[in-house]
């Protein structure tokens, strides 16, 4: 089979293979390359699963192993493995909101999602992503889109440690996160809220690195199916973000290869 335009390249496919759950039950599974090929499709085009071309198998195969692979938490774990090598020196957090289409905003028996709320833009889902010095996420997280950027955050430092510095806008800018990155060893280097009566030092130089995170969601809403979201579930969608920020890390490497 030809590569077609959102097909892993020999070299993504090289990284990721190794990283593919080995246990197989029963009837052997689907050509692996073939169905993730079928599933970043989808993805990458934001049409609907039952529209993944005939050239990836059958589009039930790319959709059970999705949602099979997600409820198993390998999409994560696959994540988590590759972007171990994230440089730590300097990271950085952001959120960016996600409007919800109609055909997302009911669940079953017409319920809500947690991570669906009402704000400016409509009904919107917000993705909130600590990423490293070159903009690859090495945490991500969904909240409703009303959320507070700095309180939805609190629980995603853990990979800040000493030596460290955190960049972020002034939704972030507290004193207790400030005092908590101090303890740690780490160094905030957070816009200031121009309400403040104490004035840290902020270095504003260092702070224009900020854009890379504004860049990785730029990347991430070229995948259709992450700029709108189409999914009824929670951990569908994140799964989803899982994804593409896995095809952002493998495209880096990539290109400095």
């Amino acid at each position: 089979m030809s590569m077609a335009r959102f097909d892993l390249t020999d070299f993504e496919w090289d990284v990721i293979q190794p990283l593919l759950p080995t246990k197989v039950r029963g009837v052997k599974r689907a050509d692996d390359r073939k169905v993730l090929n079928g599933i970043f499709w989808r993805l990458r085009t934001g049409a609907p699963w039952a529209d993944i071309p005939a050239r990836y198998g059958p589009h039930t195969t790319c959709v059970n192993r999705f949602n099979r692979w997600r409820k198993a938490g390998h999409w994560a774990r696959i994540l988590q493995a590759v972007s171990e090598a994230y440089d730590g020196d300097v990271q950085m957090i952001d959120s960016s909101s996600i409007r919800v289409h109609q055909h997302g905003a009911n669940g079953e028996k017409g319920g809500r999602s947690d991570c669906m709320g009402r704000s400016r833009g409509g009904l919107t889902t917000k993705i909130h992503a600590l990423v490293d010095a070159l903009g690859r996420p090495i945490l991500l997280k969904l909240t409703e889109g009303q959320a507070h950027d700095g309180r939805s955050a609190a629980d995603m430092y853990g990979s800040v440690r000493a030596g460290h510095t955190l960049l972020a806008d002034r939704a972030y800018d507290s004193d207790g996160l400030r005092d908590m990155l101090a303890e740690r060893g780490a160094v905030a280097n957070i816009r200031l809220m121009p309400t403040r009566r104490r004035f840290p030092a902020f270095d504003a130089e260092l702070y224009k690195q900020r854009n890379h995170v504004e860049r990785f969601f730029s990347k991430l809403k070229h995948f259709r199916a992450i700029a709108t979201r189409y999914d009824k579930r929670d951990d569908n969608f994140l799964a989803s973000v899982q994804l593409a920020s896995l095809r952002i890390w493998l495209r880096t490497y990539e290109s400095v290869t």
